[in-house]
């Protein structure tokens, strides 16, 4: 038996508002639109119940407004900078503006339109080369990041 991972599905109130919010201020492009469920390339997929599905009949609602504060949906980019100006143009709630993490990845965090906490994050290959730069050795990078030695010399090697 094999049991594969599909997708993360956040459970919706305003589907329209939630599906611009993904399509257009995170530039997401859409797989598959069955009118109350989309799916993004990316695996993850908007549903707005109805009261008749199994799912909200069991949980005695089609929506809590409360969010989700136990998950967070993440996202990566080469394009860091240029991710941060795309938000700024846009009323977003944030946990926390631009921060770098421990192990030295730039991050943001904010809530998407009804308190989902969403994150974008530099790739490794990212904040590998921006230490690189820096004038960090491939030993200092990968004590400072934890990402292995023969990782950053693959990433650091000229192409």
């Amino acid at each position: 038996m094999e049991i594969k991972f599909h997708s993360t599905v956040i459970i919706t109130e305003e589907f329209e508002q939630m599906k611009s919010f993904y399509q257009n201020i995170l530039q997401q492009n859409i797989e598959f639109d069955f009118g109350n469920c989309i799916g993004f390339t990316n695996g993850l997929s908007l549903w707005q119940l109805k009261e008749e599905y199994p799912i909200a009949k069991k949980l005695g609602r089609t929506f809590d407004k409360t969010g989700n504060n136990n998950l967070e949906i993440c996202f990566e980019t080469d394009e860091f900078e240029l991710a941060i100006e795309n938000l700024k143009k846009h009323q977003i709630k944030y946990l926390h503006e631009e921060t770098e993490e421990l192990w030295g990845q730039r991050t943001v965090r904010f809530y998407d339109p009804e308190n989902n906490l969403v994150e974008i994050g530099e790739t490794i290959p990212c904040f590998v080369k921006r230490f690189q730069n820096e004038g960090m050795n491939v030993a200092e990078i990968s004590k400072k990041t934890s990402v292995p030695i023969e990782m950053v010399k693959e990433i650091c090697q000229p192409k």
